[in-house]
């Protein structure tokens, strides 16, 4: 069994041998895509053995299927795992006894996602134990061309396990809550293009994917994008909060669930009415007015329609 595994990163001393030493649980071959850190990120991950490339960041897709593109093609099967996110004991169990024997008609694996937040595992609200297919055969997955939230895309029969990869981020609340404005700025570009269709996209949506990623997504694009723009987040909210039983997350669940599910979500829908109100006040199309709300400049993107 040969497994490659792909770590974007960007400024990760903090977790990054830890989710090295993790992934060596399972594999060796470990290749870390660097987006010019300016800490020790390269220096940790070369010391425990891994290839480290250079690349520049535009979006997770782009970034990531460059980093499929450096992989031998005769790699046997190819894992994503962020820098903050760790293996656990028995994921790599499960990976290590069942990959080796799955039949090849089997071109993908689902890894069930568990969050710790504030130091407390996360248990409710919908955010516990979401399948992400994180496993597949080289050659036959890519992601999503998207700005924000996104999956691989595999044709053919997937099948999931039950350990857990675990996204425990050690930063400090300022730093969260800076990485989602960043964020919310990319979900507000997925979003209008919804509406303005300027960049063709891949989906995972799905009704009868059976995946939570699937249906998850179908309701994220079907339905949540077409509520009312503000009043959408505070339902949200409150449904992750009480009608999935968020609050039994006790105090560091009230901020993760408030944090993602309302405040997230508010900014986004404020940074879709801004360029909208920028469109509309400056008569400019759609790519412009996201380069000088957002700061995203789509125009040398050649499938970009202005």
């Amino acid at each position: 069994m040969k497994i490659t595994a792909i770590i974007p990163a960007f400024n990760e001393e903090r977790h990054i041998k830890r989710c090295l030493e993790s992934i060596q649980q399972v594999t060796k071959n470990l290749l870390v895509v660097d987006s010019f850190s300016t800490d020790r990120t390269c220096e940790i991950a070369s010391s425990l053995g891994a290839k480290v490339l250079k690349h520049s960041f535009l979006n997770y897709a782009n970034q990531f299927n460059w980093a499929i593109d450096q992989v031998v093609h005769d790699a046997g099967w190819i894992m994503r795992v962020d820098a903050d996110e760790v293996i656990s004991n028995e994921l790599a169990d499960e990976i290590n006894r069942e990959v080796p024997q799955l039949p090849v008609n089997i071109v993908g694996v689902y890894f069930p996602r568990s969050f710790v937040f504030l130091g407390k595992r996360i248990r409710h609200g919908g955010a516990s134990k979401i399948k992400a297919l994180r496993l597949w055969r080289a050659k036959l997955g890519r992601c999503e061309n998207r700005w924000m939230d996104e999956h691989i895309i595999v044709d053919g029969t997937t099948v999931s396990f039950s350990g857990d990869l675990i996204d425990h981020n050690l930063n400090p609340l300022y730093w969260w809550t800076a990485k989602h404005n960043g964020y919310s700025n990319r979900e507000a570009v997925d979003l209008l293009n919804l509406k303005y269709g300027f960049i063709p996209v891949d989906s995972v949506a799905s009704l009868t994917s059976g995946s939570s990623a699937g249906l998850k997504r179908w309701v994220k694009e079907r339905v949540y994008a077409r509520l009312p723009v503000g009043l959408r987040a505070f339902g949200y909210f409150l449904y992750r909060y009480f009608f999935a039983l968020g609050f039994l997350d006790g105090r560091a669940g009230l901020v993760f669930h408030f944090l993602q599910g309302f405040w997230y979500r508010f900014l986004v829908d404020a940074k879709v009415y801004e360029v909208g109100r920028h469109m509309s006040l400056n008569k400019c199309g759609i790519v412009q007015a996201i380069k000088e709300v957002l700061g995203i400049d789509l125009s040398s993107k050649e499938d970009v329609k202005s």
